[in-house]
């Protein structure tokens, strides 16, 4: 009896120090790897490549496993990614959503693995704000208001405005029109006379802005566009017009990708708001302090800034994406 007393006990004792050593691999403390999985919207702008990259670079320089999945635009493809990282039991989850609505089902999936889900860039709607452990993004609504308040004191006696809107149902697109459209409404000679989806993809904002002039004109003086992709493309069609992007029609844009904060240096965009997609470090920051078990906030922002000819040229030699 007294052995069998003994033998229990040293093994109680060797799944507890096995249960402790899991515990304190998975949270980087010993040689266990971290795993992530990310599930990533896809690559449809030079913003999310670039989101995509530091996401990568980071993950390599500390040595975390992480699992990436393009979701191509799809939601359904990123559930079935979120399905297949909680079936791999990965330690921590990162979701970019592609739309807001939608997530309950998967996320209450991986919170009774008892995996926790980091959102990404772009914010949900869910009825449980436990399903996930912290959101790490820019202030989508912050960025449509900067960007309508440089046009309050920058549009002269220009009204007209059109507008390209980023993909339906995204926090991005829908956070920044209510933005622009609540800032605009303080200033009555403004008309957003045409407003359109380009999906947040170059080739689809040319495509878009072609059809605005043929049906507008001359009567578009400003152009709002939900990034900066979008805005290139436009350019490329008011060009082609026979116009003059940033005199003809004044350019507004959201992201401050390099290409974009060039285009305001030479006068073809007049003012874009960044949105900064270097998420790797904060992100990993994270989830590190959430694996060894410490508290990190439920909302955090990146700081963004606004670019215009006073001071695009000083900046461009230090932008990194």
């Amino acid at each position: 009896m007294k052995f069998l007393r003994f033998a229990l006990t040293c093994g109680l004792a060797a799944f507890a120090f096995s249960a402790c050593s899991k515990q304190s691999d998975s949270a980087g403390g010993g040689d266990g790897q971290i795993t992530v999985g990310f599930a990533q919207t896809g690559a449809e702008s030079a913003w999310r490549t670039a989101n995509t990259d530091s996401m990568r670079s980071e993950a390599q320089k500390r040595g975390i496993d992480l699992k990436f999945a393009d979701g191509q635009s799809k939601q359904e493809n990123q559930i079935r990614a979120l399905r297949s990282f909680v079936a791999q039991g990965v330690d921590a989850i990162v979701l970019a959503p592609i739309v807001e609505t939608g997530w309950d089902p998967v996320l209450r999936e991986a919170k009774q693995a008892n995996i926790p889900v980091v959102i990404m860039d772009r914010k949900i709607q869910t009825a449980d704000e436990s399903l996930y452990t912290a959101f790490i993004g820019s202030d989508f609504y912050e960025e449509g208001r900067m960007a309508a308040d440089w046009l309050a004191k920058n549009a002269g006696d220009r009204t007209n405005i059109v507008e390209l809107q980023g993909e339906p149902g995204s926090a991005a697109a829908n956070e920044r029109r209510k933005a622009f459209a609540d800032a605009i409404a303080k200033h009555p000679q403004f008309k957003v006379i045409d407003s359109q989806s380009g999906n947040f993809r170059r080739a689809e904002g040319k495509q878009v802005m072609e059809a605005l002039l043929k049906k507008h004109g001359r009567n578009i003086h400003i152009l709002y566009s939900h990034n900066d992709d979008m805005a290139l493309g436009a350019i490329q069609a008011i060009e082609e017009a026979g116009l003059k992007p940033g005199t003809d029609i004044l350019i507004v844009s959201i992201d401050a990708i390099k290409e974009a904060v060039q285009a305001v240096v030479d006068g073809k965009i007049n003012c874009t708001v960044e949105c900064n997609p270097l998420f790797g470090p904060k992100v990993y920051d994270a989830i590190e302090k959430i694996l060894r078990g410490e508290a990190v906030e439920k909302v955090m922002y990146n700081k963004d800034e606004l670019f215009d000819s006073t001071n695009a040229a000083a900046a461009l030699p230090t932008r990194q994406y």
